[in-house]
């Protein structure tokens, strides 16, 4: 069934669970109506917005609910006006009985925000219910002898209703003998006595037949009757008497339902109707309730179940009434005989949730036990589970205590989940079972524990400040704080290492940073040491070795060392016009800083005078000749060629070439273009640089002669040797491996003749920028040629 929401009940179960997490949130002081019951539905109890101080259309829009613990719903919620219905008629009978006042305990729960309001709605009483005999007729059977003012006992009335509308008075229809008088009970209820008040004659009026009324103080008022039969007997002056005048009797409190308990005899010596014999309780009362007596046979049966822990004997008072209205009593004592019906019960005083690791014998618990059943079934004996290091060690009667074997290890085990057994001696045998946890805290008894012993990271050159660069990780089987660790940074081996100005490490997560940009050149790899230290008492700690590399990035473009372009004069090469195909004119040298495919580099011709007179190797940098020279290429080129690495994104450097053509180095050496209006522009003339001109042009024959000389000599020598073959290697044809040194893959010389003392400063340059150029490598090697000042050996 839903509820007035159209909610289905569990959604109810999950309000009421969101009121229990959020009742700090509920109002402290309840919200209380009043309502007469059997009003019809649909009626308005009140307006809890107007309240509650809530705007209209407020408990929609937060989403109002009204919870009643009750499986049936019986206010509703009309979250458009704010007005709380009755869902239906409520009675107050069914819902409170007999209790008073009747209040019905509802919540009012918003959801957005979360806020809870009790409401309690007082159902007030409707004499709605008139008061009512349980039987018809009430028969008395009164001596005529009896004397005036003798009083007899009458059923009372029930009316449900409570308080004033309940049972008030009591009348008897108008008569010449008897009145009724009205008592109070204790616990407020009201009883008729009817008291005779003037003596019988069975002669003149042998039975009376009167109407008792009961009224309740509703307004108006309701009543109820019944028959009140009198019949007025003989004189009896026997009265019956029991053979026994006390009767003792053994019940197992197990016994079924209707089982004999007793037979009870008595005997009147009247005769007639004085003599016949009618058997009864004396009183039913609570004592008596259990038991129940045939009227003619006096057989006493059980009618209700014992418990010998609620009731061990009953005393019964047996009447026996005569046909003259006689009694005679006797007294009926029952003992109710055990049987093993009850488990042991335990009850905890005292228990730890939490013992320290590695301590010695600790008190976990205290507990006593119990067993309401009498003898064996009483007696009882304690265990718990063999394979637990814990002991269970008698105190005084019916209490143990519960400790531990020895030292416990959290970190073998954290917990234990004890269940502590109590059986009887009992037949059957009954046990009860009681689980605690126990659980052990820590003690700071290990260090930290490093995932790895070393770590490497890797971290590319060039990187960013406070870049991440990876972790370490330490765990402590500990717990708490015990495990809480901090990382640090221990001082290096190396009293030369900048270690912080290097790296730094998170002190929580253990994660590593780089503090500046690394230099694959300068560092190429570093170690130090971290550690983990818990915050225990006294702390713990552990080392790991982390060990950096750098990454080599491409961040250094080719370096031409030839032809060198921070000469003073340029350099220029001089090609027969006779040369062959493939004929080389020179060779482009360069080296770059980084390693490994970032310092494989490549050449290309980017630029030429005349396009398709000379071509450069891309794997080696060898400047060739395309095809044969004839007398219409110019005398003068000027080539630029790309010395290109292997990088991502590649970085290069270009380098400038000037040939000049000559026929059999007849022909004088002329300066470049870019030279000679230089010197044109000079000022005026002078005597002095006539001088110094033609000492100078002295000199450049000179120097041409011995440079054909020396080519010639060095041709007639490379000729049978093939020199123009393509050299060896496992890198890409398009790519010379340059080693990050200078180095070759080939034995090349070339000589350079330059004008002035240049050279020579220049090569000083070299020395100084590369330091590691002229040093062996491989068999190889770059030097200064012993037999000109200006001329390079690259080898």
């Amino acid at each position: 069934m839903e509820t007035a929401l159209g909610k289905p009940p569990q959604r109810g179960q999950v309000i009421l669970l969101v009121m229990l997490l959020f009742l700090w949130e509920a109002d402290s002081e309840a919200i209380r109506y009043s309502v007469p019951e059997e009003t019809e539905s649909g009626y308005s109890v009140a307006n809890l917005a107007k309240d509650l101080g809530l705007r209209v259309g407020e408990l929609a829009t937060r989403g109002a609910r009204i919870h009643h613990k009750g499986s049936k719903q019986l206010l509703q919620l009309d979250v458009k006006t704010g007005d709380l219905l009755l869902q239906g008629k409520l009675d107050r009978e069914v819902l409170c009985g007999a209790v008073e006042p009747c209040i019905l305990h509802f919540q009012l729960l918003l959801e957005h925000p979360v806020q809870l309001f009790q409401v309690d709605v007082q159902l007030t009483d409707v004499n709605d219910h008139s008061p009512e005999f349980l039987d018809r007729e009430m028969m008395l059977r009164i001596p005529e002898s009896v004397q005036p003012g003798t009083v007899f006992a009458l059923k009372s009335a029930q009316d449900l209703d409570m308080g004033s509308n309940s049972v008030q008075n009591y009348t008897i229809s108008p008569n010449s003998n008897f009145r009724v008088v009205t008592h109070n009970r204790g616990d407020g209820r009201k009883y008729p006595e009817l008291v005779l008040g003037k003596a019988l004659d069975r002669e003149e009026q042998p039975e009376l037949i009167l109407t008792l009324t009961a009224l309740d103080g509703g307004v108006p008022p309701r009543s109820g009757t019944v028959t009140v039969r009198i019949e007025v007997v003989d004189i009896n002056d026997n009265a019956p008497e029991f053979l026994q005048s006390v009767y003792e009797v053994q019940v197992p409190e197990n016994s079924p339902i209707n089982s004999l308990v007793l037979i009870v005899s008595a005997r009147d010596l009247d005769a007639g109707t004085y003599g016949s014999v009618a058997y009864s309780l004396f009183e039913a009362d609570e004592v008596s309730e259990p038991f129940a007596i045939h009227e003619k046979t006096g057989e006493i049966r059980l009618q209700k179940a014992l418990d010998f822990e609620a009731t061990q004997h009953y005393i019964v008072e047996i009447a026996a009434t005569d046909g003259g209205g006689l009694v005679g009593k006797c007294t009926v004592a029952i003992e109710v005989v055990d049987v093993n019906d009850n488990a042991p019960e335990l009850t905890m005083s005292m228990v730890r949730s939490s013992i320290p690791e590695n301590s010695p014998e600790t008190i976990v618990a205290i507990f006593s036990v119990s067993d309401p059943d009498s003898g064996d079934n009483g007696k009882m004996v304690c265990s718990i589970q063999n394979d637990l290091p814990f002991l269970l060690k008698p105190t005084f009667k019916n209490f143990y205590t519960l400790v531990t074997e020895g030292p416990l290890d959290r970190e073998s085990r954290a917990q234990y989940n004890i269940t502590i057994t109590v059986t009887d001696l009992g037949t059957p045998r009954l046990e009860t079972e009681h689980s605690i946890t126990v659980l052990v805290s820590d003690v700071n008894d290990n260090a930290p524990t490093f995932s790895q012993t070393s770590y490497t990271l890797s971290v590319r050159e060039n990187n960013s400040p406070a870049l991440h660069i990876g972790s370490v990780s330490a765990t402590d089987r500990d717990s708490g704080s015990n495990a809480q660790l901090t990382y640090s940074l221990l001082p290096p081996q190396d009293p030369h290492l900048p270690l912080a100005s290097l790296v730094s490490i998170n002190a929580d997560n253990g994660q590593l940073f780089a503090l500046r940009a690394l230099d694959f050149e300068a560092l190429q790899a570093f170690e130090f040491r971290v550690g983990a230290t818990d915050r225990g008492s006294p702390a713990l700690s552990s080392q790991a070795l982390v060990r950096v590399v750098v990454l080599d990035d491409n961040d250094n473009s080719p370096f031409v060392l030839y032809p060198l372009q921070n000469a003073s004069a340029p350099c220029t090469e001089l090609v027969p016009r006779a040369a062959e195909p493939g004929y080389l004119v020179t060779k482009v040298v360069a080296v770059d800083g980084d390693s490994g495919q970032n310092a494989w580099l490549s050449f290309q011709l980017l630029k030429a005078t005349e396009p398709g007179l000379f071509g450069v190797w891309a794997h080696n940098g060898e400047v060739r000749t395309a095809r044969l020279l004839s007398e219409r290429d110019a005398a003068r080129h000027r080539l630029v060629v790309l010395v290109k690495d292997n990088g991502e994104p590649p970085l290069s450097a270009s380098v400038t070439l000037h040939v000049l053509l000559v026929d059999g180095f007849s022909q004088p050496y002329l300066p470049l273009p870019e030279v000679a209006p230089e010197r044109a522009q000079a000022d005026s003339l002078t005597v002095y640089l006539v001088i110094a001109l033609a000492s100078v042009s002295s000199l450049f024959l000179f120097s041409v002669l011995v440079f054909v000389v020396v080519r010639l000599c060095r041709r007639s020598r490379a000729a049978p040797l093939g020199v123009c073959s393509v050299p060896e290697g496992h890198f890409p044809s398009h790519l010379v491996d340059v080693s990050g040194t200078g180095t070759l893959s080939q034995s090349y010389q070339y000589e350079e003749c330059l004008a002035g003392d240049s050279g020579s400063g220049e090569f000083k340059f070299l020395k100084q920028i590369f330091p590691n150029f002229l040093v062996q490598d491989s068999g190889r090697e770059v030097k200064e040629n012993s037999n000109c000042r200006n001329s390079f050996v690259f080898s």
